[in-house]
């Protein structure tokens, strides 16, 4: 079990989203959670997001997933994995410290291997990261946050800047962890042969919110009314829009919004949407209520799918989002959100006496046909 050793409160309150910073030894005694050969393994998967990118002189190279490892140089090069934490257990553990930090705002951990020289060039990421150095040395540089740094072309697929005055330029060792707020330019590259676990929190934007919303009022055929003014006055200028009818049409659009409990519906399955694909696998054949009961009064535990996302509100924690879909249990069922939603892993020592409910076994049973929760080895 990964173990952070700092307060993450005091952490939030000086650093989080303000400024950068190291953590040396964030982690004590720090073994990478997946091995370099498993990684490559990930990397060669069709269904896997991953990329090689390597520097000869002043050319970059870059390839999309699946990946194959024939006749790669010696050194200058590194691959990457996205969202790994939804196909190797082991390396989903290491998101687990982070769980202090709201789910919703979670992306991913992304892996990197790299040779020495390897990296990826000085950039701007519009996210937060937590960098937990593995194996090996990298040394990382992290520049003042401004609006006019130089965009660099080195390689269309990536977004790089022309360069930065550092205010971090330190090497990071096993158990380091180097904190970038959204905004701030950094630069990494490996000393030595070693590992990086990029753990991601993104925040939505506000278009992508308005283009979510406006999707989901137009799927659930929401606010199909036409203006309507009975005292409209007659005018001299046909042309004009008069303000108190830009007002009218501004307040047509405000009163889409003015429905709580469609919004929270709405929130919940937008943010309860991963962004990368999972390993879901639908049990086959499929579980009936009376053996996912007998499982968990046999002591046996029921793990959720890495990287899905299961969020609840705390006002009405009888209703469910999970990977985009709303699910609704009886009142009395209210604890099985926190259970379902904020554990990783379940069972009746946790679940107490909400398995002798039919309904909570029912929505359980569905969630483990979908594929989203499965019996642990």
């Amino acid at each position: 079990m990964y173990q952070l050793t700092f307060s993450f409160d005091e952490f939030l309150a000086e650093f989080w989203q303000k400024k950068p910073t190291i953590i040396k030894g964030g982690f004590k005694d720090f073994v990478d959670p997946i091995s370099p050969d498993e990684l490559a393994g990930l990397a060669m998967e069709e269904e896997v997001d991953s990329r090689y990118i390597a520097k000869q002189g002043d050319d970059w190279d870059v390839k999309h997933g699946p990946l194959s490892f024939d006749n790669v140089p010696e050194d200058n090069w590194s691959f990457i994995v996205q969202a790994a934490n939804h196909w190797h257990e082991g390396a989903a553990r290491l998101v687990t410290p982070f769980r202090q930090m709201p789910n919703w705002l979670f992306d991913d951990l992304m892996i990197s291997y790299s040779t020495p020289g390897g990296g990826v060039g000085a950039h701007i990421d519009q996210y937060d990261v937590f960098i937990v150095q593995g194996s090996g040395k990298r040394h990382w540089r992290v520049g003042p946050k401004k609006d006019d740094y130089e965009e660099e072309f080195g390689h269309p697929a990536l977004r790089q800047i022309k360069g930065f005055d550092p205010i971090i330029d330190e090497v990071l060792e096993p158990g380091d962890i180097l904190y970038i707020p959204p905004g701030f330019p950094h630069d990494g590259y490996a000393i030595e042969t070693s590992m990086s676990f990029s753990v991601g929190f993104r925040s939505p934007k506000k278009q992508e919110l308005l283009s979510s919303f406006a999707d989901y009022v137009i799927a659930n055929d929401i606010g199909d009314v036409h203006y309507h003014n009975p005292a409209l006055p007659a005018r001299k200028h046909s042309g004009a829009i008069l303000a108190s009818e830009a007002k009218d049409l501004e307040n047509m659009m405000r009163s889409l919004l003015d429905h709580p409990q469609m919004m929270q519906q709405w929130m919940g399955e937008h943010l309860s949407n991963s962004r990368h694909e999972l390993d879901v696998i639908a049990a086959e054949p499929p579980w009936q209520n009376a053996e996912t009961y007998q499982f968990l009064e046999s002591g046996e535990e029921m793990k959720r799918l890495g990287g899905l996302r299961a969020f609840y509100f705390p006002e009405q924690p009888h209703i469910l989002y999970i990977n985009g879909d709303r699910y609704e249990l009886p009142q009395e069922c209210g604890s099985a959100a926190a259970y379902l939603c904020d554990e990783e892993a379940i069972s009746q020592n946790l679940l107490g006496k909400l398995i002798d409910h039919p309904a909570f076994i029912a929505l359980l049973t569905q969630l483990v046909n979908h594929g989203y929760w499965y019996p642990a080895d």
